[in-house]
């Protein structure tokens, strides 16, 4: 299905989108990426939920990229005996290790290793830094705390633990065996959740085993230190907005997600913006208008994606959502700024022949009458570098491999087309300029460009770039060969 805009957008399914036809009507209204959340639902859901997409896509001829979202671990404090207490500020209130019920003093903590990483003076954040808890004395098995911002505590709120690198791995026990179980099932990527050094992401790509490709969500500030560092490890980026606002001052998310954005752009690999996006749409038919600048800003910063959550999984207005997301980007892409702004900020570090033909590739089209560059690609990286100088004309990826088109689905402009192995250029220019007249990109009286790598079918080959016809009788009369 062909895409009049080139950011890419990904929609959560959930109870409000479980069937085949929501699903499917998502995918019309613009959904490119599908994610299943580990966190919700059991196996045999996700198992049902997967075939459903890969339904569609067959039915649609559409290559669909499913993103499986591990939970990663989850802290969270203990029951109390009433359900719920009030803390009040500048009250005393300890955690620890003790299983009893809670009370406004204290409640149990069953993170030992949160208490081995706690040093005086830090803070703690429970129910999504509703409460403020700050450290005043600690030790193996209890945080004596000062509460300083109050309210209502109640069984098994959520804690963060924004100060410290805490000891944990970024896999829980539950993670594992959901990874292992997406990977068999044929998912496309794998969002690794509490990401705070690379080495969490180097532990889920060996389990991985190639079988599917490693995304990594920013959402603690460790992670933010160290990011080139993660980066470097990971194939792709979620900017997890949600958790990251929790445990920074909310005011640096903003710079936080332009900076993040144009490193991963510059290495050429996909980034999404996520959380909060349409959040009122959840029980509203329209957005307000903030979301509807915060979207716009995420696309005019470059992001390959944007991201649905309780929107399009458990809203009323799924399909509105997915709608709303589409429209705006057509809109703001159309805008003169937009193209001034993304031309503004690109910054790449050319270094390779492959850098140089993608590069040659976008300044050709942009000063022509080119209508599309046509790029074959095994492993995607041809279409991720063309994807990286965010050229004015669409982008055909051509490949043999469906796992290769379903993970470009998720980065900028990639239009993927399935295509046979091939062991020949002039084959590869005729296939070319049959996709781009099938997909409405080109007439026969216009041109392309098409950029391969010869010898055909191995990785990091790119090395040659041709302008040609749509025509292919002027294909084979201009090359004989």
């Amino acid at each position: 299905m062909r895409r009049h805009r080139n950011v890419k957008i990904v929609a959560t399914l959930g109870p409000s989108s479980n069937d085949y036809e929501m699903i499917r009507a998502l995918h019309e209204a613009g959904a490119d990426v599908f994610r299943l959340n580990m966190s919700h639902g059991t196996h045999e859901d996700i198992r049902a939920r997967h075939a459903i997409i890969r339904q569609i896509e067959k039915d649609l001829d559409s290559p669909i990229a499913i993103l499986a979202d591990l939970q990663g671990p989850k802290l969270r404090v203990g029951s109390f005996a009433r359900g719920e207490e009030e803390l009040v500020e500048g009250a005393a209130f300890q955690l620890d290790l003790d299983p009893a019920e809670g009370d406004a003093t204290r409640v149990c903590l069953p993170h030992p290793e949160i208490f081995a990483a706690l040093e005086k003076g830090a803070n703690l954040l429970v129910n999504d830094g509703k409460i403020r808890l700050t450290v005043t004395s600690c030790g193996p098995d209890f945080a004596n705390c000062t509460v300083t911002v109050g309210g209502t505590i109640s069984n098994r709120k959520g804690v963060n633990v924004p100060d410290v690198v805490l000891p944990l791995a970024a896999l829980s026990d539950k993670d594992r065996k959901d990874l292992e179980f997406a990977c068999a099932l044929g998912v496309d990527w794998l969002a690794l959740s509490f990401v705070q050094r690379p080495e969490d992401v180097i532990e889920a790509r060996e389990l991985a085993g190639g079988r599917a490709a490693i995304l990594s969500k920013i959402e603690k500030p460790s992670a933010v230190k160290c990011f080139d560092d993660i980066l470097a490890v990971s194939d792709g980026i979620m900017v997890a907005r949600g958790d990251l606002g929790v445990e920074l001052p909310v005011q640096n998310v903003p710079p936080i997600q332009k900076r993040l954005v144009r490193r991963c752009r510059s290495v050429a690999k996909p980034v999404i913006v996520a959380t909060q996006m349409l959040e009122s749409m959840i029980e509203s038919p329209m957005p307000t208008r903030a979301e509807v600048s915060d979207v716009a800003t995420a696309i005019y910063e470059g992001a390959d994606a944007i991201m649905l959550s309780a929107e399009s999984a458990a809203g009323q207005y799924p399909v509105e959502a997915v709608s709303t997301m589409n429209n705006v980007a057509i809109e703001v892409e159309s805008d003169p700024t937009y193209r001034e702004v993304i031309e503004a900020s690109r910054k790449a570090n050319r270094t390779t022949v492959a850098d140089g033909i993608v590069a040659a590739a976008r300044e050709i089209a942009e000063t022509t009458n080119i209508r599309a560059i046509c790029c074959y690609t095994q492993s995607g990286t041809t279409a991720l570098l063309t994807a990286r100088e965010r050229p004015r004309v669409p982008i055909i990826a051509m490949t043999s491999l469906r796992a290769t088109a379903r993970r470009l689905a998720l980065t900028w402009g990639v239009n993927c087309v399935m295509t046979e192995a091939l062991d020949r250029f002039k084959m590869a220019v005729v296939n070319a300029a049959r996709a781009a007249r099938a997909q409405g990109y080109a007439t026969e009286e216009e041109q392309i460009l098409v950029i391969a790598g010869v010898p055909f079918n191995k990785a990091g080959t790119t090395n040659i770039l041709r302008v040609a016809p749509c025509a292919e009788r002027l294909i084979f009369a201009t090359d004989p060969e």
